[in-house]
């Protein structure tokens, strides 16, 4: 019978964060810009990097903890109003309650995040959305099974990137949602 109590501390370690980013850098740019921490760990612990572009809106089924270690970032919210940006300044952090749509933004080179979430139990899925830019109404939602973010997301902006152009067409409003780049002209409040 177990007390709760380890055998001893010999199989714990800890590590220097700035060394682990500093290692893992190539990792935290373009394409990838992401990278788990502990695969065998019931927390995500995921450190993300900038530059990054999205479009999707990620609806969380749990809380998000935003560590803004390095450079500057702001998470993108659709609102019943439409989309508001929160700043994250570096040194910010911010917990996210869960199902609150979001779109991280990462504009600055070099910038660095700290995300931590918990794993989701079997069964309880994520989803990411694609919101009209012009009228702001869903357009698309894909739902997945969430287990690493690095290994998880690329087929579901694949999967999106080969909707056609009617299944990216907006149902209030005509306008086709893209699939590349973002349009310098951002909308949204600071």
């Amino acid at each position: 019978m177990s007390n709760g109590l380890i055998a001893n501390i010999s199989k714990l370690r800890s590590f220097n964060f700035q060394r682990w980013i500093a290692e893992h850098e190539h990792l935290l740019r373009p394409p990838v810009n992401n990278k788990l921490i502990w695969e065998d760990a019931d927390l995500m612990v995921t450190v993300v990097g900038g530059p990054n572009e999205r479009y999707d809106y990620h609806d969380d089924p749990v809380e998000e903890f935003f560590y803004q270690y390095k450079g500057n970032a702001f998470l993108r919210m659709m609102t019943a109003n439409g989309p508001e940006d929160l700043q994250l300044k570096e040194g910010d952090i911010f917990l996210l309650p869960a199902h609150v749509r979001h779109s991280p933004q990462r504009p600055e080179e070099g910038s660095i995040c700290l995300v931590i979430e918990p794993k989701r139990p079997d069964g309880e899925k994520d989803a990411f959305e694609w919101y009209c830019q012009s009228c702001h109404q869903l357009v698309q939602r894909i739902e997945v099974q969430l287990q690493n973010i690095a290994k998880d997301l690329p087929p579901v902006f694949g999967q999106f990137a080969a909707f056609s152009e009617q299944q990216r067409t907006c149902r209030h409003c005509g306008e086709v949602h893209p699939v590349g780049r973002r349009p310098s002209a951002q909308g949204g409040t600071a």
